[in-house]
């Protein structure tokens, strides 16, 4: 089989997404009647990080024990990276040592030119530009508990972010609809966005955004990299704070999405994500139920 790496959310077609999506929900089944599933036992995947983690961490490594395979912790400041190692020479070194390779890194260009020389698939762990991990696992976790994502609206309410590029390019693979506010100077970056795409539409004000979706879901004002600016963010974001009144905005059977981890009182009040339209939890987890069936599939193609 050809490789195949997943660096951003259009590099799959609905076809393999319904595939990925289905394979989810029986990895999960499994997993909670304590059923042993080792599709991948002998292999090995290594976990590249430069910036922090929690769930991506968590998530891959247990994903890869529980799969029957092995994960391979490396920072970029313990290893030859952090001194300066070529990106395509540590590919290639990398690449031989291992079945699949997961990168968290700062700009998409790495992870492109990372896999570029790789031997085998390359996942984006999270790069400044993508976060197709995170928005696979809000799309099954929506698919979980509502049905098809088709013809939805989801509201996004915050930074223009890796996040959001995300989520634009899953409508136009799924079919829905994008409603985005984001703080002006803060707006979208137009060359992270295909130009075709219509499948979203800009509101200034952040509850009107909320009108009738069926999703409502924001990150934090200030993601890694971007520290420096915190004190500027807060005072510009003044207003996007998913609060009840703006839930209360859209339809009366909505989900609350975070991908975690949460700021309550800035982009979202207490009440909204320990509420009972929030998810946030069922789809923390879910990031270990669809990257299994990720790895399986990048490693194995169709089983």
């Amino acid at each position: 089989m050809a490789i195949k790496h997943y660096l951003q959310f259009s590099d799959f077609t609905l076809d393999e997404y319904e595939y990925v999506i289905e394979r989810s929900r029986v990895i999960k089944r499994k997993f909670k009647n304590y059923e042993p599933h080792h599709s991948l036992a002998d292999r090995t995947l290594v976990m590249v990080f430069e910036k922090n983690s929690t769930r991506t961490r968590l998530s891959f490594e247990a994903g890869m024990h529980q799969l029957g395979g092995a994960a391979i912790y490396l920072n970029t400041r313990d290893s030859q990276l952090g001194r300066g190692e070529p990106i395509e020479d540590a590919a290639q070194v990398m690449s031989r040592m291992c079945d699949v390779i997961m990168i968290r890194t700062f700009g998409q260009e790495i992870i492109d030119r990372f896999a570029a020389y790789s031997r085998v698939p390359v996942i984006n762990g999270l790069t400044n530009e993508q976060h197709p991990c995170q928005v696979l696992a809000d799309v099954f976790t929506y698919i979980e508990h509502r049905g098809s994502i088709k013809d939805k609206v989801v509201a996004w309410i915050g930074d223009a972010n890796n996040m959001l590029y995300s989520w634009l390019q899953a409508a136009e693979v799924f079919g829905f609809h994008v409603n985005v506010s984001t703080p002006k100077g803060y707006d979208i970056d137009m060359k992270q966005v295909s130009p075709g795409n219509q499948r979203y539409t800009f509101f200034a004000n952040p509850a009107d955004a909320c009108q009738d979706a069926d999703l409502v879901t924001t990150d934090v004002w200030t993601s890694m990299g971007y520290e420096d600016e915190n004190a500027a963010r807060l005072k510009a974001f003044d207003g996007w704070i998913v609060d009840q009144a703006k839930m209360s905005r859209a339809k009366q059977d909505a989900l609350f999405m975070h991908c975690l981890p949460a700021h309550r009182g800035e982009e979202v009040s207490a009440e909204v994500i320990d509420g009972p339209q929030s998810v946030v939890w069922d789809e923390a987890e879910n990031r270990l139920h669809v990257q299994k069936a990720l790895l399986e599939y990048l490693v194995l193609g169709k089983v």
